[in-house]
């Protein structure tokens, strides 16, 4: 009874120090592979992870991300040029109406660029009829001018829509590949499905990494947006104003 139980300590011992060492040496292997790993830059795993995620649904995705990135550099552009020193234009309308009158303060207007120029130099062409005449054309020109600062961002939303759908439509059709290898083979085995579920994975990644790289973008130009329209509504009162006062 005593052998057996040094036979087992023995065998038990062996087995022990068999899996220590086979422990040690992934764990060595491990550290070994690490620098290499390392090594490669973000854009390189970048890279590798697209050509792996497949050219067909990475590619529709890389294009709404390049059309949307396109659209929303435009519009930032577009919107930085429409903003002005509202505060500064007030003044000088407002002085050019006192010292040289309507005449003067629609030169000011057409020497100055933005949204909010345009909608008073309207309003002063308008001014000779009367008040109200002035007030219908600043409110229909203002609404020109809404539409042509939301140019084209409804069709940053959509690109920001679609993308997680085809992310999401790549996932599902790997996962269809995958378990028509598994009907087709019989058996279940990680290895015959692990390359079709890291493709329909990579596409639902990608798909989400443009749609909120494109939402942050699209949250600002809306929030640019809204205060090109506040400073127009501000100033729309004030021009009104100062044709009242500028008819006394």
């Amino acid at each position: 009874m005593k052998k057996l139980s040094s036979i087992l300590a023995v065998g038990g011992l062996f087995v022990l120090s068999t899996n220590t060492v086979n422990a040690m040496a992934t764990a060595a292997t491990m550290f070994q592979d690490a620098p290499a790993e390392a090594e490669k830059g973000f854009t390189q795993v970048l890279k590798e992870m697209f050509i792996q995620g497949g050219a067909g649904f990475m590619g529709i995705v890389l294009l709404c991300l390049i059309l949307g990135l396109a659209v929303a550099i435009e519009r930032i552009i577009y919107l930085n040029m429409a903003t002005t020193n509202t505060g500064k234009l007030k003044q000088q309308v407002e002085d050019a109406l006192a010292s040289g009158g309507v005449e003067a303060a629609k030169e000011v207007c057409r020497n100055t660029k933005g949204p909010v120029a345009s909608i008073y130099y309207q309003g002063l062409d308008r001014a000779g009829e009367s008040v109200e005449s002035a007030e219908k054309a600043v409110v229909a020109y203002g609404g020109v001018q809404m539409g042509q600062l939301e140019k084209n961002v409804s069709w940053l939303s959509l690109f920001i829509a679609i993308a997680p759908m085809l992310g999401f439509m790549g996932t599902v059709i790997g996962m269809i590949q995958a378990f028509q290898k598994i009907s087709a083979v019989g058996n279940l085995s990680a290895s015959l499905i692990a390359g079709d579920i890291q493709v329909a994975l990579l596409t639902t990644v990608f798909g989400l990494i443009t749609a909120i790289i494109l939402q942050i973008f699209y949250n600002y130009i809306i929030a640019k947006i809204d205060s090109i329209v506040n400073d127009m509504e501000d100033s729309s009162i004030v021009l009104i104003d100062m044709l009242v006062d500028h008819k006394k």
